[in-house]
């Protein structure tokens, strides 16, 4: 009597296919790399001059959690909104960040971070972006011993990336008051905004070779707004941010979106998206009253300086706004709760304005 042979090969196929209708009905993971922008604590972790885990930081938490903000960053909001995320992101370094943790994604973000590794020194400990790229390798591994090669594959490749760097490579680099004029004088504004591009295009391409396909690379605000700039830039009328710093934004943005363009013609299956935070935060600061903000130069959470601008937010002697949610700015450098929420909706359902070739709902939604 004979027997049906069925290929092994062939039940694997059946296995597999079954498997991804499993996991299309699944959250998609959420991997984070970036500065203080989105750290959520793994400075908490390391030796390091910038830290942002004590109070008044987390206010509307309750608790310092080590974010830069009285409560949410940007990317926190949009886990929740876009991915249904019961919980936040973990930081990369947390011991709990483990075992079926890493399945739904990890945080890599470190305060003081930047694309280049010389960025940042002022802080100690930092961890720069190549250095997020190597742990992320790391977590890819643990994720192949977890679940084998092809669903982790599959599990990149449904995942959601956000890159949110580079601030600091002018602000804790370029424009560090101490060494700004001989740096400018040896590396022109444009030659510096070019290397910045080129270690980036090999990072991004970095995250690409290791299963990245759906990625928001998010650029640079409005540096010469924030509270500090107003403040070492002595800028006189208080509706006047720093023009300098914001030149150089404006540069590097320009190249970063002829980047990502480029990329996503160049790496077979990427979709990368330019998410345009600058022109985000222009328009919140410019219309603000129309957001309800009533405060748009200031940092809520202030010390000392006209603007609150001069020293980081921290225990006393800090003095914290009573009503965050009128502040565009949270301390010297971060936006507050309220700006983060305003950024993050124009993220997900924006326009080709705030957000191309497509917004992060219509990415996630992408075969």
């Amino acid at each position: 009597m004979g027997g049906i042979f069925i290929d092994g090969k062939f039940i694997l196929s059946i296995i597999f296919s079954l498997w991804r209708m499993c996991l299309a009905k699944e959250t998609p993971a959420n991997f984070v790399f970036g500065d203080s922008l989105v750290e959520v604590g793994n400075n908490n972790y390391i030796p390091s001059l910038s830290k942002a885990d004590y109070p008044p930081n987390g206010i509307d938490f309750g608790k310092p959690t080590g974010r830069y903000t009285n409560a949410r960053t940007v990317i926190d909001i949009i886990g929740q909104s876009a991915l249904g995320l019961k919980e936040f992101t973990p930081p990369y370094l947390a011991p709990t960040t483990a075992g079926p943790v890493i399945l739904r994604g990890v945080n890599y973000a470190s305060g003081g971070g930047g694309i280049l590794n010389e960025t940042g020194k002022i802080y100690v400990g930092r961890i720069n972006m190549d250095a997020q790229i190597d742990n992320f390798a790391n977590t890819r591994q643990d994720i192949i011993s977890s679940i084998g090669l092809p669903a982790a594959v599959e599990l990149l490749r449904r995942a959601l990336f956000s890159v949110t760097i580079g601030s600091n490579d002018f602000l804790s680099n370029y424009l560090v008051p101490v060494i700004t004029e001989v740096k400018r004088k040896l590396i022109p504004p444009e030659t510096f905004v070019g290397i910045l591009i080129a270690r980036f295009r090999l990072q991004l391409t970095r995250l690409y070779n290791l299963g990245a396909r759906r990625m928001v690379v998010i650029n640079l605000g409005p540096i010469g707004c924030i509270p500090f700039e107003r403040e070492v830039n002595l800028v006189a009328d208080p509706e006047k941010c720093a023009e300098f710093p914001n030149q150089l934004a404006r540069s590097f943005n320009a190249k970063l979106r002829t980047l990502v363009t480029e990329l996503n013609k160049n790496l077979p299956g990427a979709k990368f998206v330019y998410a345009n935070v600058h022109s985000i935060v222009e328009d919140i600061i410019e219309n603000y009253i129309s957001y309800g903000f009533e405060n748009t130069n200031s940092a809520c959470c202030s010390v000392v300086g006209r603007y609150g601008g001069l020293i980081a937010c921290g225990p006393q002697p800090s003095m914290v706004c009573e009503d965050r949610s009128k502040y565009v700015f949270w301390d010297p450098y971060h936006p507050s709760d309220a700006s983060n929420m305003i950024i993050a909706r124009r993220l997900l359902y924006g326009n080709s304005s705030d957000i191309s070739p497509m917004n992060i709902v219509q990415l996630l939604q992408a075969s």
